[in-house]
């Protein structure tokens, strides 16, 4: 068999004429090949590179001076008043008389002409990138990235917030609704609790508007938000603000490709989830899982340099730092506030009062003074409405009949909070007491959502819907049942085999009381006093 390459022949033949003693026409015989080959190859191990054939002529060389001059006129021109390929096509037909060449031509000779032309004229290479060292606990990187997620069934756009350590490749992921100051100070919490301290030296942002305010020229100065100078300040962050545009995104690359990555190895398909807390949930394991991968050719895990890099990041201060927004809204005439574009509920006593509101990325907590009144899961929209059932049942009271098209009570079957048992209930008693009465005998069973658990309301529900009792009184009683059922009582049969450490005031004394030999009391002398009965007095016509 002849060999495959070229190379393989020349060691064929040469391997023949030292062991086999074969003569160059022997050996072209052989190998089928002439003797020039075989002389070239008794010669050299290395077969003679073939020649580059010369360059064939093309219709656009008389062309390609003039589009040389117009590439490097370009080198002094303002950027944005430099040509395009289609310009110089244009000038070569209307200037030039160029005729029968086509666009695409002279588009390839412009790509291959124009870095040529600037490394001519001495103007450097037109990107280099220079390799980086990172020392550990020194330097890290932080970057939002857009993320799509089914949420609650549908399409959300949401942002993906990372923080990388640049030594070991470590990498903190947390999704939030959107890229707001109070997203932005939750990732860094998140990622500052899970490294379990704060970088030393410099890390690297975006000029985002949660954190710059202005852009100062061409410079690296910055005009800071207060809230973020504050942040920072908390934390003893060292910050390093990249170039706006592409030239930024260079220079923090290695979170740029941990965002991309990231969302292509965990988040493709696009994930479904209920809320977004379940989904972070899901992300902290896969980041713990993530720890056991390989960076390119490095030699260790990610897992095994973070475990050399923690020890040296700065520890966290000991007083927390509020990330939430605070604002003082009205309450409106519908029981809601004004949060953001969107609107949540609280309860309908605070109509017309001024209340405090605490915006975190992903809730809402409302403050009457220091006492907590309402909190909502932050809405994704814009214009949404959030309304809880439970803050407008002390007016639905005085006005049942604006329940069964309340906003409040269709969100509530959405989410779940008012069952088919609830319906079954309320249709029931309706029709037992009308319209009116029913629905307050309704409200006063919703009423017990609130001293007790959703799942026992739910079971009173039901045994007194089975056995015809349609007031609100049974249904507690039953609910009452049911709680006592899943957690008994002293007097009920113990959980915990164990006994209590806690004993029972009654059950010492009655321990401690010496025995009663006292007779039982006796009613044998008030019998007595039945055996005397009263004189008669005859009637009328009797004989006495």
């Amino acid at each position: 068999m002849r060999p495959k390459s070229k190379v393989d022949l020349f060691a064929a033949i040469r391997r023949d004429s030292r062991t086999e003693g074969l003569s160059i026409r022997a050996l072209a015989r052989k190998y089928d090949v002439h003797r020039r080959t075989v002389r070239e190859a008794l010669s050299s191990a290395w077969p003679t590179p073939r020649r580059k054939p010369p360059p064939r002529s093309s219709r656009l060389d008389p062309f390609k001076p003039a589009v040389d001059q117009m590439l490097k006129a370009d080198l002094d021109a303002p950027r944005k008043q430099r040509h395009t390929v289609k310009r110089i096509y244009d000038r070569l037909v209307d200037e030039f008389g160029m005729e029968g060449i086509s666009y695409a031509l002279v588009r390839d000779y412009v790509a291959r002409r124009r870095p040529q032309i600037r490394m001519e004229e001495g103007r450097g290479p037109s990107q280099v990138f220079i390799p980086q060292s990172h020392r550990p606990g020194v330097e890290a990187e932080v970057d939002f990235g857009d993320v799509y997620v089914k949420l609650a069934g549908v399409m959300t756009k949401c942002s993906l917030f990372t923080f990388r350590l640049s030594y070991s490749g470590k990498a903190v992921h947390r999704i939030f609704a959107s890229e707001g100051q109070e997203a932005f100070f939750e990732g860094h919490v998140h990622a500052f609790r899970v490294l379990g301290g704060v970088p030393v030296g410099n890390v690297r942002y975006d000029n985002l508007s949660s954190a710059v305010a202005q852009v100062l020229g061409f410079t690296r100065a910055r005009v800071e938000t207060e809230r973020w100078t504050a942040f920072h300040s908390h934390f003893g962050l060292q910050v390093f603000y990249c170039q706006p545009g592409l030239k930024g995104a260079h220079e923090k690359g290695g979170v740029e490709g941990e965002v991309g990555r990231f969302r292509r190895n965990h988040l493709v398909p696009v994930p479904e989830t209920a809320t977004l807390a379940e989904l972070n949930a899901r992300i902290d394991q896969w980041d713990a899982e993530d720890d056991r991968r390989r960076i390119g050719a490095r030699p260790r895990t990610v897992g095994e340099y973070f475990a050399a890099e923690q020890p040296l990041l700065k520890p966290l201060p000991q007083e927390p730092f509020e990330t939430g927004r605070w604002s003082s809204p009205r309450v409106d005439r519908y029981g809601q506030v004004s949060v953001r574009t969107n609107r949540y509920s609280v309860p309908v006593r605070l109509i017309g009062r001024r209340v405090r509101v605490l915006l975190h990325a992903s809730e809402v907590v409302i403050y009457d003074g220091r006492v907590e009144v309402a909190r909502h899961e932050r809405l994704v929209a814009k214009g949404a409405v959030r309304l809880e059932l439970d803050h407008y049942l002390e007016a639905l009271v005085r006005k049942p009949g604006a329940l069964p098209g309340a906003t409040a009570l269709e969100q509530a079957r959405a989410a779940g909070k008012f069952t088919p048992v609830h319906d079954a209930w309320w249709e029931a008693v309706r029709k037992a007491h009308g319209d009116a009465e029913g629905t307050r005998a309704l409200i006063e069973v919703l009423l017990l959502h609130r001293h007790m658990t959703h799942d026992h309301v739910v079971a009173g529900i039901a045994a007194a819907l089975k056995a015809g009792a349609l007031t609100a009184d049974v249904v507690a009683l039953e609910a009452r049942k049911a709680a006592d059922a899943d957690h008994p009582t002293a007097d009920g049969p113990p959980d915990d085999p164990q006994p209590s450490p806690v004993a029972s005031l009654t059950a010492r004394r009655l321990a401690r009381l010496p025995a009663d030999t006292r007779p039982l009391p006796s009613l044998a002398a008030y019998d007595a006093l039945l055996r005397h009965h009263p004189p008669t007095v005859p009637q009328k016509g009797e004989q006495p």
